[in-house]
């Protein structure tokens, strides 16, 4: 008699609650295939990773180039061609002041990085009481230990409060609540510029991440004194699959029109937010870049909202992956999604707005959350 296969444990999922996932056989472009015959709009870059579309060819071509030639090697005490391009290109395209790049595996990890790069700067001059971080209020840095502890009160992580490490917490640039009472065009902050890459690095074929620091910060660890070495590092340290599909992915800003694509998708974001804002179920819109983000007004405001499944249910039931956060549903598709597509994307969530179960159950006077949904 057969094994039984092992049961596959999917992330943020409650499987007492939630649908059973669904089987996706292929991807092209915006388009996500399921094993029953649907197409799904990804109009999240698949937790916004995606930035060329599913199964790029140059992207996918760089990869089995690479593997045919070298799949792996430790990275300590080593190196080769596709890391040592991924850092030049990456040079021409960050900040000057950031000069030194250290590789890992994802988000979370370059964040690791980052907060031990920082304990460790302070102690290699002999400030060994230096040993406090500040986080971002309403901030999210990933699910790793240091990642979380630096992230804000979510209710995901109050399981692992434990875990934690105490944190200085400091107002973020919150123009929704913004705890000084401005808006986005009164304010003058300046936002910090980038430190950890990861997300569409590879475009969203391979997990890769990179922690990027200034030569003050590099020069406390260059030492005679081993004890100074920044000891740490992954099995799959700067990968070379990887790392030949981000240069491969960096590329292709060169050779497709990428920043029209952009421009086109931030365009359509400010043409549609406006009617979305006035909408009485809507709190609150925000855009930046190619992100739309719409805020619900609900009864129980927060990741744990009854709006999410609902609202999750509608948008697929439509051919739309949207995932909301959720009472907060947004929009971040890869840049190759066409005005038609994101049109279309814009109209479900537009016609999701008069499904709100609370707003739909106000207006018919009965009816339960699920009926006003289906």
């Amino acid at each position: 008699m057969p094994a039984k296969p092992l049961s596959i444990w999917h992330p943020f999922t409650q499987e007492a609650l939630d649908p059973q996932p669904i089987h996706i056989e292929r991807g092209q472009g915006v388009y996500l295939y399921t094993r029953d015959a649907r197409k799904l709009i990804d109009a999240i870059s698949s937790w916004w990773v995606n930035l060329h579309g599913h199964a790029h060819p140059l992207i996918a071509e760089a990869i089995a180039e690479q593997a045919r030639k070298l799949e792996h090697v430790i990275f300590a005490g080593f190196t080769h061609d596709a890391a040592e391009e991924l850092a030049q290109r990456l040079r021409r395209v960050l900040p000057q002041p950031l000069e030194h790049i250290f590789f890992s595996d994802d988000g979370s990890t370059a964040v690791e990085v980052a907060l031990k790069m920082a304990l460790q700067f302070w102690r290699n001059q002999g400030k060994q009481r230096k040993n406090k971080f500040v986080g971002l209020e309403h901030a999210y840095h990933g699910d790793t230990v240091g990642a979380m502890s630096v992230g804000a009160e979510f209710d995901f992580v109050a399981a692992f409060q434990g875990l934690r490490f105490p944190v200085w917490r400091v107002p973020s640039a919150h123009c929704f609540r913004c705890p000084v009472g401005k808006r986005r065009a009164t304010c003058d902050i300046d936002c910090v510029g980038p430190l950890c890459l990861s997300k569409g690095l590879t475009g969203g074929f391979l997990p890769l991440a990179a922690t990027v620091c200034t030569p003050a910060v590099y020069e406390t660890f260059r030492s005679t004194d081993r004890s100074h070495t920044f000891f740490h590092g992954h099995s799959y340290t700067a990968n070379p699959l990887g790392c030949a599909a981000a240069v491969a992915n960096l590329k292709i800003f060169d050779s497709e029109p990428v920043f029209e694509r952009i421009a086109v998708i931030e365009k359509i974001h400010s043409q549609r937010a406006p009617a979305l804002a006035a909408h009485p179920a809507v709190a609150d819109v925000r855009t930046i870049g190619t992100v739309m983000a719409l805020e619900l007004k609900a009864d129980d405001p927060g990741y744990f909202s009854e709006l999410r499944p609902a609202l999750y249910d509608f948008y697929l039931d439509k051919g739309v992956l949207l995932r909301p956060l959720g009472n907060v549903v947004y929009i971040l598709p890869p840049y190759v999604i066409t005005p038609e597509q994101l049109h279309y994307v814009y109209e479900v969530i537009a016609e999701s707005l008069d499904r709100v179960p609370w707003l739909a159950a106000q207006r018919a006077g009965h009816g339960t959350a699920r009926q006003e949904t289906e």
